[in-house]
């Protein structure tokens, strides 16, 4: 495999990542530096910080559910790429999704 393409790849990634939290910082350090309301500038790091951690509760169900959808590929002795096994990973992505947006209701 050629790894050589992902160093460019990745690079791109971290860049563009710097900029966003950089742009993000500015934002807000403009929201209270102009004179923002105090209850504005809370209700939208709330906002942040609820998103942040519907983020890791999004991911972290969805990587139960394919390190599952792995664990089956593995029980079953599957070793050959078929349409089953995407299948199975497929399912079990879209199961992890489910559940998380189930979760997300009952938590808003």
């Amino acid at each position: 495999m050629n790894f050589e393409i992902l160093i460019p790849i990745t690079l791109f990634i971290c860049i563009v990542y710097a900029i966003k939290v950089i742009v993000d910082a500015r934002v807000r350090r403009q929201m209270v530096t102009v004179g923002g309301s105090e209850e504005l500038v809370r209700s939208v790091l709330q906002g942040d910080e609820l998103r942040r951690r519907h983020s890791s509760l999004h991911w972290g169900i969805v990587l139960v559910a394919l390190a599952i959808g792995f664990g089956l590929i593995q029980a079953f002795g599957w070793q050959d790429l078929t349409p089953g096994m995407v299948a199975v990973l497929a399912g079990a992505t879209g199961l992890g999704n489910l559940v998380f947006y189930a979760i997300a209701r009952k938590l808003a």
